[in-house]
This record gives structure tokens, sequence and C-alpha cells, in this order.
């Protein structure tokens, strides 16, 4: 039992950093296309704080 909880604590914490990749990817993205340079730059430091 205690091994089927921490794989499930595994698979959850993956899933929410991959979420938050794909959240900060889209973000980034929306802020190149409307030419953000000042958000563009907060947002590749959050990347490299967060190592996504």
């Amino acid at each position: 039992m205690n091994k089927n909880r921490q794989q499930s604590l595994t698979q959850a914490a993956s899933a929410h950093r991959e979420t938050l990749r794909r959240n900060l990817q889209h973000r980034l993205e929306v802020a190149r296309a409307q030419g953000n340079e000042t958000l563009v730059r907060q947002l590749e430091a959050e990347a490299l704080y967060l190592r996504v």
C-alpha cells in the first residue's frame, strides 16, 4: 500500500510540473506575440527558477 501511495504522489508531482511547463510555454508564446519583452524576460527567469 505504501508503495502505491508513493507512486501516486510521484505521478501527481510529475503531472503538476508538466502543467506548469505547458502553462509557462503558452504564456511565453503570448508575450512574444505581443512583443512584450519585459514579460518575456520575466517568464524566462521564472522558467529558470522552476527548472522547466
